[in-house]
């Protein structure tokens, strides 16, 4: 399934978060981690250099406290599956391309990276990467709260499904997990809601919904069949009308101890395609990790 596990680090609490998660799946699946911190030298220049030491310096420097930095973190996994790099770059550009090394690895991050004027600056590390890597991705949403030596143990994954061989892509991912992690597992299905007009203007249609919720509920009740003849045995359905991505977030978070997997596809069509476009919204604002899997 996966045979390294990313982890892509800045240096901040909030970003830490991710790693009582990525201690989880590193655990469950039995897979090393590297730790990855990477020192952008226009941000250095930007912050260090205007009235002090020359860039060449300033990375030097840098580059010993975060070794240090990464040693401590590491402390927090098994020692002998786990290294740490520091490397010089645009953040995207290094985790994408140490991930694109093997296809199997799975890239862990926060949702949360850079200061405002460093985002306006130079973007969002985390949408750049989910926009272009290849690489399946485990987005986990910043907390105040301190990641590094809490631990966290997920009991429930929501799958979303639209009825497309491509949504269908996750159950293998979803079975395999399920079976390492213990999950209880949730497929769900949500419709947009349609509008009717009327004399007293515009009203939701539930007369679609309800046409629509009988042949939905069987495609959903022949897929939790077929998990379960996978040999998962906690397995269930649930349809929903509504925004989509509220939805998703709305089921996943009335159990804390909960992760969104859900299929998008590669690279460029996560921006033009609309299951894309609800994965990102997903990402950006649910305050449980999202478990993003590639599919051509």
């Amino acid at each position: 399934m996966y045979t390294r596990l990313l982890i892509h680090l800045d240096g901040s609490q909030p970003v830490e978060q991710v790693l009582s998660y990525a201690r989880f799946f590193a655990r469950a699946l039995k897979i090393p981690v590297e730790l990855l911190k990477v020192i952008d030298p226009d941000i250095a220049t930007l912050s260090d250099c205007k009235w002090g030491p020359s860039v060449d310096v300033v990375l030097t420097e840098k580059e010993r406290t975060n070794t240090d930095y990464l040693g401590m973190i590491a402390r927090s996994f098994d020692p002998a599956a786990v290294k740490c790099i520091v490397e010089s770059g645009k953040p995207e550009e290094v985790v994408i391309k140490r991930a694109a090394t093997d296809n199997s690895t799975l890239i862990a991050m926060s949702t949360h990276d850079r200061s405002r004027i460093q985002r306006w600056l130079f973007g969002s590390v985390w949408k750049n990467v989910l926009r272009s890597t290849t690489n399946h991705l485990l987005l986990v949403r910043a907390s105040k709260q301190d990641g590094t030596l809490r631990d966290t143990s997920p009991k429930r994954v929501v799958a979303p499904l639209d009825g497309s061989g491509l949504a269908e892509k996750v159950l293998p991912y979803v079975v395999d997990l399920a079976k390492r992690m213990k999950l209880e597992v949730v497929l769900m299905r949500v419709f947009a809601p349609t509008v009717s007009i009327t004399a007293l203007g515009y009203r939701p249609d539930l007369g679609t919904f309800m046409s629509l919720l009988e042949p939905e509920g069987d495609y959903l009740a022949k897929k939790v069949k077929e998990l379960k003849e996978k040999g998962l045995e906690n397995v269930s359905s649930i349809v929903r009308c509504g925004y989509i991505a509220g939805e998703i977030i709305r089921v996943a978070q009335m159990n804390p101890d909960s992760f969104v997997a859900m299929c998008t596809r590669d690279r460029s069509g996560i921006k033009g395609s609309v299951l894309g476009s609800v994965t990102e919204r997903v990402a950006h604002l649910s305050k449980v990790p999202v478990l993003i899997i590639r599919a051509s």
